[in-house]
């Protein structure tokens, strides 16, 4: 069942040169084909075949045929098993090499930032409205815990999707194949590529469903969830810059309009935000791709693989053009940031526990209403003595440990 040596040979030239892409126009296919990827199997196979017969000193067509197609190159395998194992291995390398480098550089500029901001008191909004103060390095922290968490539930998935297929061949039995083959070819696959790749323990589940592209890309749609919310948070604080919330200044990196003179926009913030949106939506092709395992086959492959690619490669890429275009220069506003505080009336939170919350409350709409201050209400009410406000409404002491 082995290879003599001299086919082995050839077909791991042609390979050779397949993977310095040196073939690339030879591979015409889009993904809108056999569910299986069979066609893209069969377009390996024969330009490993053809080509092996031109290096061979031959034209293609002409003589005996050095390699072929389907006995040679195809030994072993079956496009139900080869297109999963190839799906696994590009997927895992997009992850490990684009991924969460890009990610990690990312949460690292956040970390830098949460800790050099840490003591810069602002005000804090729930519902879009203000609320009770906490610090900018506080805000920017939780930024950082949620990329931590995607990165953590991203490695958590790919144990599964290490698994491959080869070896399982049509329907997963391993027809026509060598004994220990399956093993033997995913410790070189390991090997070769320098990542933990294992045969799958069930070729079944391998060939008929896609839980692990499924479950890693539920992954990329959480970081992709949270990347969302942080670029969204990013470009709200540093609107403006005279007539918007302006308590973080961003890089100005190019003009913003073409009508406009002088306005600059937060693109990098909104790139980040499409690249989410684009991921969530290859999420739900992806979903559905996994939903079409037909008895021992699923047949979404190309599909599931391509947007799978994508979103790996736009989240890893898209993190590092926000960290190098936007994160690294994010600095406060301390001006902006103070007015804020100084006005706010959520500050009346500090004396529920002096006067009660009813009282507190009356003071805040009061001033409100008025177009005063807290402290002018609290005193002018007779809730309060000033030298009691003063002493009880710090916005310094209401943002808990900044340990």
């Amino acid at each position: 069942m082995y290879y003599l040596l001299e086919k082995r040979d050839a077909i791991g030239a042609v390979c050779d040169e397949i993977l310095a892409g040196k073939l690339d126009d030879q591979f015409p296919l889009v993904i809108w084909q056999t569910g299986s990827g069979t066609q893209s199997n069969m377009n390996v196979n024969e330009v490993v075949a053809n080509r092996a017969q031109v290096l061979a000193g031959f034209k293609i067509g002409e003589g005996e045929p050095v390699l072929k197609a389907n006995d040679d190159v195809n030994k072993s395998q079956s496009s139900n098993d080869t297109f999963p194992t190839g799906m696994h291995i590009a997927a895992y390398k997009a992850v490990a090499e684009v991924t969460i480098p890009g990610v990690e550089k990312l949460r690292d500029t956040l970390a830098k930032k949460a800790e050099a901001f840490k003591n810069v008191v602002k005000i804090g909004r729930t519902h879009l409205m203000d609320a009770t103060p906490l610090t900018l390095g506080q805000e920017l922290s939780g930024y950082v815990a949620q990329l931590n968490h995607g990165l953590k539930a991203l490695r958590n998935t790919l144990s599964h999707l290490s698994e491959l297929a080869l070896g399982g061949t049509a329907v997963g039995t391993g027809l026509n194949t060598p004994d220990g083959y399956d093993v033997v070819v995913a410790k070189y696959i390991a090997e070769f590529t320098g990542l933990p790749f294992v045969t799958a323990e069930n070729k079944f589940e391998a060939l008929a469903a896609h839980d692990a592209i499924v479950e890693t890309h539920g992954a990329l749609k959480q970081l992709a969830v949270s990347l969302n919310k942080i670029a969204n948070d990013i470009r709200m604080l540093a609107s403006g810059p005279r007539s918007g919330i302006g308590e973080i200044l961003i890089p100005e990196n190019e003009p913003g309009s073409s009508i406009m003179p002088g306005k600059v926009n937060p693109t990098q913030c909104e790139a980040l935000t499409m690249v989410a949106a684009q991921v969530m939506g290859n999420d739900v092709a992806i979903t559905i791709g996994g939903t079409q395992g037909h008895y021992e086959l699923n047949v979404f492959k190309p599909l599931m693989a391509a947007n799978f690619l994508q979103s790996a490669r736009l989240l890893g890429d898209a993190c590092v053009s926000f960290d190098e275009h936007c994160a690294s220069g994010i600095e406060p506003n301390y001006k902006r940031i103070k007015e804020l505080v100084d006005n706010s009336l959520m500050l009346v939170t500090a004396l529920n526990t002096k006067i009660g919350y009813y009282k507190s409350a009356e003071i805040a709409q009061t001033a409100h209403r008025n177009g005063t201050t807290l402290k002018e209400e609290a005193v002018r009410l007779g809730y309060v003595t000033a030298e009691d406000f003063d002493a009880w409404v710090k916005p310094e002491d209401m943002v808990g440990s900044l340990k």
